[in-house]
C-alpha cells in the first residue's frame, strides 16, 4: 500500500445524499477479480445511459474532473452493503480521499484499509467546500494526514481526525497484513515459548 502523507488534487463536488455502495459499484460487477481492476466501473449505473454511453450531465464525466483525486460529498456517503468493491472502485478510478459529513461505518473502514483517507467535516463546512468547487471547477483541495487538516480552495483550513491506528498505518503505507508482519519475530518467539510452557495446546 502506498504511503499517504499529503494529497493535493482536484476535487469533485458531489451533492447527493445517502450515496450507497450499490451506486458506487453495482453488485453485478463484484464478480470481477480485484486484480483485473475496477477502472471505469465507478458509478456505472448513473454515469452511463441505457445505451452504455457516458452521460454528459453527470459531474464525474466532466472533462475538468478527469484527473480528480478527491470527492467532497454530502452526508451518509458509502451507506448500504459492506462491499469492499466500493473502495476498490474509488481507488482504481484515482480517488484517494472522500470528504463528507458522515459515512457508512463499514465503508469508512474499507476506505482506510485500501489506502484512502475518509475525512469527516461538519455538514456546513462540506456544503461550503462544494460551493467553492462549483464556483471554480477544477479547484484543488489539500488533505494533509500529517497535520490532520484540509485546506480549501479559498485557503481556509479545517481540522479532522481518523482513528490513530489507521492514521499510523496510512502514514507508513502498511495494510493490516504488512503491519502484522512487522511483528513476525515477536510472534515466532511467542509461539516457540508457548510450545515449551503449554505443550498440550498443540496436541
Amino acid at each position: 500500500m502506498e504511503k499517504f502523507t499529503k494529497l493535493t488534487g482536484k476535487a469533485v463536488p458531489f451533492d447527493s445524499i445517502n450515496v450507497d455502495t450499490d451506486q458506487i459499484i453495482p453488485a453485478p460487477f463484484l464478480s470481477i477479480m480485484r486484480t483485473d481492476g475496477y477502472d471505469g466501473l465507478l458509478f456505472h449505473r448513473v454515469r452511463r445511459d441505457e445505451d452504455g454511453e457516458l452521460n454528459p450531465d453527470f459531474i464525474f464525466n466532466k472533462e475538468i474532473y478527469a484527473d480528480a483525486s478527491i470527492i467532497v460529498a454530502d452526508r451518509n456517503f458509502g451507506c448500504g452493503s459492506s462491499r469492499e468493491g466500493a473502495a476498490w472502485a474509488l481507488v482504481d478510478n484515482g480517488f484517494f480521499s472522500v470528504i463528507a459529513p458522515s459515512f457508512g461505518d463499514i465503508h469508512f473502514n474499507n476506505e482506510m484499509n485500501n489506502g484512502m483517507v475518509p475525512v469527516r467535516l461538519d455538514e456546513a463546512v462540506c456544503a461550503d467546500l462544494r460551493a467553492q468547487l462549483h464556483a471554480d471547477p477544477g479547484a484543488e483541495i489539500t488533505v494533509d494526514l500529517e497535520t490532520n487538516t484540509v485546506t480549501a480552495p479559498n485557503g481556509d483550513t479545517h481540522s479532522f481526525s481518523i482513528p490513530e491506528f489507521n492514521r499510523e498505518r496510512l502514514l507508513k503505507g502498511l495494510d493490516e497484513i504488512e503491519l502484522t508482519l512487522n511483528y513476525e519475530a515477536q510472534i515466532e518467539r511467542f509461539e516457540a515459548q508457548r510450545g515449551q510452557t503449554l505443550p498440550y495446546i498443540d496436541d
